[in-house]
């Protein structure tokens, strides 16, 4: 008998140890890394070891995962390590980023080392909606001018060198006219800090993901072939289909205050850049949104304003110049030139000191375009770094009238028939 119950009692230890080294043997082996930034370990490759650099200014070797995600560094059970991430997998959501991408050496630094990016983006204008809002107001009479008083969420910038230092939090809850509170319900789907719109022509992240994490499938009718390797990546070589995850997609009807998507399926790139109704020079949809639109454009300046157009101070001539002058210039002799930063960061173009390059009117360069000895000028695009000649007006038979720099101006000779 107890013959039989040491065997019995042997062989439970056995499938007790074979068990264990099954259940041990599913887990992967631990992978540490210590960042150079924390010098903390952490082991979060032990499952994302796949995934590829999420950019080439935030290698994993010097940031590694928690500065940026948050999460727990030392847990090797997922649900356990991404119990107290932050945003889930967009750390850049407004709602976390300042802990996420904050600190003096990251996004929120100075206008003077140029590194003051979140607090540049929270008060834009496709952070604070405030124009869209300011207009849906003043036309249904609630109130008296175009000034915008209210934002999706409240913010102050007391050091704004606009008209506007402060914004309160529009909700339409409390607005008393029914079309304001309808716009309020149907329509606050574009600004940053909303989810997208349904269907995958519209999908993106919120937050600085919204632009600088492209979210593009091999066919955008099949959403099942987004990949974590597609979406774990920050650029700036940002394409116009991106912008087009907000703008583009249809418009909005103030009969009935609602969107109403675009009928027409685009097959190429000339007739998804802009609407159709739209009138365009070739350069407008041979390039893309960024090789237009600065930085400052895009994600604002640091203050508070009630249109896109007040921040919108780019123009045909910033390029081309016109009959009388031409483009504004600098030449690089300083190596710590903010130009060398952009293109590091998106390499369309090898800078180097005594190049010159085309620059707006508040002295920004536009690293990407710079003066050809023959006194033309050579522009690589951001997103594809795709290259164009052009010349300058001046000296041209361009008609222009010097003094008008709209868009519509220039569409009076060269808009593009489709």
């Amino acid at each position: 008998m107890r013959r039989y119950f040491l065997l019995a009692a042997s062989i439970s230890l056995l499938l007790g140890l074979l068990i264990t080294a099954w259940q041990e043997s599913r887990h992967p082996k631990p992978i540490a890394l210590t960042p150079t930034l924390t010098s903390q370990v952490e082991y979060c490759l032990t499952c994302h070891a796949d995934l590829a650099e999420i950019s080439s200014s935030h290698p994993v070797n010097t940031f590694g995962c928690v500065i940026c995600h948050g999460g727990e560094r030392l847990a090797l059970e997922a649900n356990l390590a991404h119990s107290t991430m932050r945003g889930g997998k967009n750390p850049s959501d407004f709602s976390v980023v300042q802990a996420s991408c904050g600190g003096s050496n990251c996004h929120s630094g100075t206008a003077e080392n140029s590194r003051d990016h979140i607090q540049r983006a929270t008060t834009s204008i496709q952070a604070t909606y405030a124009g869209a809002i300011a207009n849906i107001r003043y036309t249904f009479g609630v109130q008296p001018d175009l000034k915008a008083v209210l934002g999706v969420f409240a913010i102050r910038v007391p050091e704004s060198t606009s008209a506007i230092t402060e914004l309160a939090a529009f909700n339409p809850t409390q607005e008393t006219n029914p079309f304001v509170q309808a716009f309020g319900q149907n329509c606050l789907t574009c600004h940053l800090s909303a989810l997208p719109l349904p269907g995958s022509e519209c999908i993106r992240f919120t937050g600085c993901s919204a632009c600088h994490t492209p979210t593009q499938f091999p066919d955008r009718t099949d959403t099942t072939q987004i990949q974590s390797n597609q979406i774990h990546k920050l650029t700036t070589a940002i394409s116009y289909t991106q912008c087009d995850t907000c703008h583009n997609r249809g418009n909005y009807n103030l009969r009935t205050m609602t969107f109403e998507p675009r009928q027409d399926l685009p097959t190429n790139r000339l007739h998804d850049y802009y609407q159709p109704i739209a009138q365009f020079t070739s350069c407008e949809w041979m390039l893309d949104c960024v090789d237009c639109h600065t930085r400052t454009e895009a994600m604002g300046d640091g203050n508070l304003y009630s249109v896109k157009k007040d921040i919108q101070y780019l123009q045909c001539k910033t390029c081309h110049g016109t009959l009388n002058d031409l483009p504004q210039t600098r030449t690089l002799t300083d190596p710590n030139d903010l130009a060398f930063r952009l293109a590091l960061l998106n390499p369309v173009i090898d800078l180097k000191l005594g190049d010159t390059l085309l620059i707006t009117e508040k002295a920004e360069p536009l690293w990407n375009i710079h003066v050809l000895p023959d006194g033309t000028y050579e522009l690589f695009g951001k997103a594809d770094g795709q290259r164009y000649v052009f010349r300058p007006v001046k000296g041209s038979a361009c008609l222009q009238d010097p003094v008008r720099q709209d868009s519509g101006s220039c569409h009076q000779c060269h808009s593009v028939e489709r």
